[in-house]
């Protein structure tokens, strides 16, 4: 049996024989279909009936990865715990592989993430009326719209931004380049940045097609990014340890706890061997956009 059949099963009995609220039950199968996800992924691919616990100390390692917060991860437990009670109901499996996870247990500890109102509160104290404040906004919101590493920010180019159609080219770990979609609060900065600052700036001869510069016409070194977002949290009120880093894990958590696709969020954070041609037919490139643009908090 395939995870659509156990899966639609699964439905009907919690809406028959446990007579959960809908909330409820939608939560659960989501919770079930990102399993389904996390399986479809690796290169063995194992059913529901298959799964063991160890295959699920992997999975919820993967979500912690991604940014998740406890709360959410011990969330999606439950409704994983409450599908596999049923298969043993059904006497589809003999032994239940979620009996040895404990929440407390899963994953490693990771830098905080920040939450959609705290993200909101350091953009609104930039100071726009400044030509660094201008360019702050744009690089932050790209930072968090496309979930990209600090690295790949301060080496975007000019001539790989497709604001026209959404999306920015990246060439990331080992070289690998993948395309991201990029929300539309992003294109929004960026082109302000690029029309009324950049345009301004006398560039370094080897700065040319970088798209983000300092006020000598320079790159940024990752340092000067970090102390940027640092100044910017302390200006905010913000107590969390935080880094340019922390808005990849921000973007990927709040895709993924808003119900987005794994796969979606596994290429566009380029945890895959993704290259420009591979994309298309991996996944098509409409599906991301339309996953930042459905799942994410500023691509609404």
């Amino acid at each position: 049996m395939n995870w659509h059949i156990y899966s639609k099963n699964f439905k009907a009995y919690l809406q028959l024989e446990r007579s959960l609220s809908l909330n409820t039950i939608e939560a659960y199968l989501r919770d079930v279909e990102k399993l389904a996800q996390f399986s479809s992924m690796r290169e063995v691919q194992p059913s529901p009936e298959k799964i063991t616990h160890l295959f699920l100390i992997d999975f919820f390692e993967y979500l912690t990865e991604l940014g998740l917060s406890s709360t959410s991860i011990s969330r999606i437990l439950s409704g994983i715990r409450a599908f596999y009670h049923y298969l043993i109901l059904e006497n589809l499996i003999l032994t239940d592989p979620t009996e040895l996870i404990e929440s407390p247990r899963i994953g490693r500890k990771l830098p905080d993430t920040l939450s959609f109102e705290e993200i909101e509160m350091m953009l609104k104290n930039i100071d726009l009326s400044r030509p660094e404040g201008i360019r702050n906004r744009a690089m932050i919101e790209v930072l968090y719209s496309s979930g990209l590493r600090v690295s790949e920010l301060i080496n975007m180019n000019l001539t790989n931004c497709y604001f026209d159609i959404g999306f920015i080219r990246i060439t990331g770990k080992g070289n690998k380049v993948r395309l991201v979609p990029i929300g539309t609060d992003a294109i929004k900065y960026a082109k302000m940045y690029i029309e009324n600052v950049r345009s301004t700036i006398s560039i370094d001869d080897n700065a040319q097609d970088v798209l983000f510069l300092n006020r000598r016409g320079k790159g940024f070194s990752r340092v000067y990014i970090f102390m940027i977002i640092k100044e910017l949290a302390e200006i905010a009120g913000i107590q969390k340890t935080i880094s340019p880093h922390t808005f990849r894990h921000s973007f990927a958590s709040h895709l993924v706890e808003g119900g987005a696709d794994l796969r979606a969020v596994q290429e566009m954070l380029g945890h895959s061997s993704i290259t420009t041609t591979e994309i298309y037919t991996h996944l098509e490139k409409s599906f991301l956009q339309e996953t930042l643009h459905k799942f994410h908090p500023r691509g609404k």
